[in-house]
């Protein structure tokens, strides 16, 4: 017999935490429970907070449900029914008073405990063969902070006991990575609440690295003969009207802001103002394709509850894109954004990475899609690019493609975006005088392929886990004196290192050299060179390699060649 697909097995352990919660605690109110990424949660209404060692209880309960292998029925009832057999429980009223007149209403039972659900479960509790619950959160109802505020409880469930331990596993590491606490040990950027959230500021650590990854964004859009251009942070809020990004995403916008009678918007996005430029002047099919460039920072309303260190933020700064091109140069211009993404994602070492083709929904779908869609899909296939569709996943404007990267610790990330738009250029009237002497409407290209610089760093701190390759690191190598004696030789060494355009940092605080070396290792500094009274008499460095055991004698011109080397490499 086939496996119970997990979605619908960590559905079932929602209902089984429900039920446990029923037993344990009767006063609480369930309310929803649905499976999420690699796990589930259920909210519940309960006045008294659950507590660590309630969620021990909870657990054991759990198992002990799973064990008795209780089968889970179902049967539909009329609305009435439903809002009578919850007539103590307004929240699952309230469910089933609003579930549209036509569809099922459908309750289902295991042991002595009956949901209110659409279904989508295992047949028994018995196929859920290992589970743990995590923690506790507050959640509003419905989301919105004017309902009342519930308890979340948030678990996992697999097959095995197995691959629950795997899991687990990856958690501990994942928090030893996680951005925000490596970002404060590694003093690489802060939110400032004074400034208020979602809002970053770099430390000039953390500013080192980003510039770096711009140098290298901006090394191949000069290669491939993109123009910078750069555009205000504020403009009319007539732009997004014709956009028609204030239709379809107002409630993510800042503003209005009234200034002489006019509405302003801060910008959320870039590709408007690079409209205006296009139309700024004449454009004839010898300008054609037309590339314009930004790291243009944008701004973007987040609920304070989903902002998440630099994944989830109000301000950020996108490596943004766009093409202007006819008809007959889209399917080149798809293809050399592809080959463009593709040398992002193998300098950063995202060798594990899946591309989506999101189509729009029927409904949305006009007499270009049919072209994009090829486009996009000729451009993967000559790059011998497997991919999947994801349908009614496209813009609103159109098809894109969307690329994902696995990190080191296997985790899935969204990153850059590729879309192709027949529909901002009619809405703008941008035209190009054709070789017939015609006026013709050209193709737009909108391309982010490292989505933003604040989340794609995050990724970044957390795919090394903080150690960045040497050609990254904002400090690649730090020179440590023994005693004081050394201070003068590593001071020359320094300025060796600064001339030939390392960066380099001296340690000539009087701490003990193992504390020296403990701590530069905390900050995970590619190279620590050690200067005692005998690297002085032979011209030499004692160099300590992250990550390798055995300690090596160098000259420093010696140094500088393996280090220019493993730069240059980007090894």
């Amino acid at each position: 017999m086939p496996e119970t697909p997990l979605p619908e097995l960590r559905h079932t352990a929602a209902h089984v935490l429900a039920y446990a919660v029923q037993d344990l605690f009767p006063g609480a109110k369930p309310t929803i429970g649905p499976a999420i990424e690699n796990g589930f949660y259920y909210d519940f209404d309960r006045a008294t907070p659950f507590t660590p060692e309630d969620l021990e209880r909870l657990e054991a309960r759990m198992r002990e449900i799973v064990s008795a292998d209780y089968e889970m029925t179902g049967r539909e009832v009329s609305r009435a029914d439903a809002i009578a057999t919850f007539r103590d429980n307004p929240y699952k009223v309230e469910i089933a008073e609003q579930i549209p007149e036509g569809e099922p209403i459908t309750l289902y039972t295991i042991g002595q405990f009956t949901d209110l659900c659409r279904g989508g479960h295992a047949k028994r509790t018995g196929e859920i063969g290992a589970l743990k619950l995590q923690s506790v959160a507050g959640a509003y109802w419905h989301g919105d902070e004017h309902n009342a505020m519930l308890q979340r409880i948030y678990g996992t469930a697999w097959h095995t006991q197995r691959e629950l331990d795997e899991y687990l596993l990856q958690l501990e590491e994942a928090q030893r990575r996680d951005h925000r606490k490596l970002g404060t040990e590694l003093d690489l950027f802060s939110i400032e609440e004074d400034a208020g959230g979602g809002l970053v500021f770099w430390h000039p650590k953390g500013a080192i690295v980003r510039e770096i990854v711009e140098a290298f964004i901006r090394e191949g859009l000069r290669e491939r003969g993109y123009l910078p251009v750069i555009t205000p942070h504020v403009v009319s809020e007539r732009l997004y009207e014709i956009s028609g990004h204030l239709e379809n995403y107002a409630q993510n916008m800042f503003g209005p802001l009234e200034v002489e009678n006019q509405r302003f918007r801060l910008k959320p996005m870039n590709c408007p103002g690079h409209i205006l430029i296009y139309k700024s002047h004449l454009r004839s099919y010898r300008d054609l394709p037309l590339r314009y460039s930004e790291f243009g920072t944008v701004y973007r309303f987040e609920r304070s509850g989903v902002l998440h260190g630099l994944t989830r933020v109000r301000g950020f700064t996108q490596d943004d894109a766009h093409l202007f091109c006819m008809p007959d140069q889209l399917q080149r211009e798809f293809e050399q954004t592809v080959e463009e993404a593709l040398r992002l994602l193998r300098a950063f070492r995202f060798d594990d990475f899946a591309c989506y083709l999101s189509t729009r929904e029927p409904l949305a779908r006009g007499a270009t899609d049919d072209v994009a869609e090829t486009a996009i899909r000729n451009a993967l296939e000559r790059a011998n690019l497997p991919f999947v569709v994801d349908q009614g996943g496209g813009a609103f404007y159109g098809p894109k493609l969307d690329i994902n990267v696995r990190d080191a610790i296997g985790r899935i990330w969204q990153l850059g975006t590729v879309q192709v738009d027949f529909m901002l250029p009619e809405r703008f009237d941008l035209t190009y005088r054709g070789s017939d002497g015609r006026d013709h409407r050209p193709v737009m290209i909108h391309r982010a392929l490292a989505g933003s610089m604040e989340r794609f760093f995050g990724i970044l701190v957390e795919h090394f886990g903080g150690a960045f390759p040497v050609w990254l690191a904002p400090v690649q190598a730090v020179v440590v004196p023994i005693a004081e004696q050394q201070l003068s030789y590593a001071r020359e060494t320094l300025a060796q290192l600064h001339g030939a355009g390392f960066r380099a940092e001296i340690d000539e605080s009087n701490e003990k050299l193992g504390y020296k070396i403990r701590h530069w290792k905390t900050q995970k500094v590619p190279y620590i060179l050690v200067c005692g009274k005998q690297e002085v008499e032979d011209g030499t460095l004692n160099v300590n390699e992250r990550g390798v055991e055995e300690k090596r004698s160098l000259s420093v011109a010696s140094f500088i060649e393996e280090l220019r080397s493993t730069v240059s490499s980007r090894a």
